[in-house]
């Protein structure tokens, strides 16, 4: 029972950003129905199997008029939809934003896509490195006279996107129960990835960033905020940013305050960079762990996932756990009276077309036609 419990969504079926938005909302208790492709019958739905968690999966012809006219009954019912094709494909098949508020004036339509409903690069294929370097951010995720570094596709697909989504169709369903009228959600990565730099936008305004990467405070220009090696060749995360947590790290590792009274200054950060190197080298891992690991340092070891899931403070709080034979991340945020929960595994396409159906108001002779005309597809 979810904070989003009774709100029902229709998701279109697709990769990346659709399904995660999916995923969240799903976990937050929404009912969401992913309509898949009925060539895809009988496969994974999405892209894998934790961001495809918790829904119904069913399988419609969309270039069947009697599937369209399906998935327009079901929109009739939705609080909100959302298609992940691009610009004008979701008219063609006849399920466009002005055909689905006709049928729904409360409907919320969210629309996932890389670079947006208009713009010169509308109907051109990318893929999240592209959004993310032209919005502004893939230029920064770089050290000092290195090159580009994609940080996975998280901020493209998942923050800018999935993300945005979810939180754009959430906006919209509540506007749509004050106002009774629903709208059309232009969800772009590129947009997303943008406001995901915000502050670095405003870092900049005031002068306290430079274009230069690897030279600023956050980017690993300061040496206080930064990854090192250890002595077993594995890393650790250090960033002691104010003042006090490094006076802690000072004082723990044995150097001297006075040498780091201008610790700020810029020209100082590559010899910084060489000292602490060379400290951190000095032991293992773990043994910094010993050391440092639940002080005001602001330290923490550098961990795959294989190793994240089974420290103590990600155990504890359960941010990662085995549900359904796979070790995958627990519903966040949490809530105190309302919490989320992952509803179930993964669904092949189609296999809930039939029992989905059947709930959202279809007779048994209806299901039986749409499966007479090809229009819907059952595993």
């Amino acid at each position: 029972m979810g904070p989003l419990h009774g709100v029902k969504v229709i998701e279109l079926g697709g990769i990346g950003p659709g399904p995660f938005a999916g995923c969240l909302l799903s976990d937050m208790g929404a009912e969401v129905v992913r309509v898949d492709r009925a060539q895809s019958v009988g496969r994974i739905t999405g892209t894998d199997a934790v961001t495809s968690r918790g829904r119904h999966a069913m399988a419609v012809d969309l270039k069947n008029a009697d599937g369209v006219e399906c998935v327009l009954r079901m929109v009739e019912q939705a609080d909100a939809l959302m298609e992940p094709f691009r610009p004008g494909v979701a008219e063609r098949l006849g399920l466009g934003p002005d055909v689905c508020l006709a049928r729904n004036p409360r409907l919320v339509y969210g629309r996932m896509t890389g670079w947006g409903q208009d713009g010169p690069l509308a109907q051109t294929a990318g893929h999240d490195i592209n959004y993310i370097a032209l919005a502004g951010a893939l230029a920064h995720f770089a050290r000092n006279g290195g090159q580009p570094t994609p940080p996975l596709n998280l901020v493209g697909d998942y923050g800018g996107g999935g993300m945005f989504l979810a939180f754009g169709l959430v906006c919209g369903i509540l506007e749509a129960r004050t106002s009774g009228q629903g709208q059309v959600i232009d969800v772009a990565m590129v947009d997303g990835a943008a406001m995901l730099m915000a502050a670095i936008w405003g870092f900049r305004s005031n002068g306290s960033w430079l274009e230069e990467p690897g030279t600023n405070l956050l980017d690993t220009g300061a040496a206080y905020y930064d990854t090192y090696e250890t002595a077993d060749g594995k890393f650790i995360s250090f960033g002691a940013i104010e003042a006090q947590f490094f006076a802690e790290f000072l004082e723990r590792v044995g150097l001297d305050p006075a040498e780091f009274e201008d610790r700020n200054n810029r020209e100082t950060w590559p010899a910084m960079h060489e000292q602490f190197a060379a400290i951190f080298r000095t032991k293992t891992r773990d043994e910094w762990c010993d050391e440092l690991e639940g002080t005001d340092v602001c330290f923490a070891p550098v961990l795959p996932m294989s190793e994240a899931m089974h420290h103590p403070h990600i155990a504890a709080r359960k941010t990662i756990v085995e549900e359904h034979g796979i070790a995958q991340p627990a519903p966040a945020p949490r809530f105190s009276r309302t919490p989320g929960t992952i509803q179930g595994p993964a669904r092949l396409a189609g296999d809930d077309t039939d029992a989905t159906l059947a709930e959202w108001g279809f007779s048994a002779d209806e299901i039986a036609a749409l499966h007479a005309t090809g229009a819907v597809a059952q595993t």
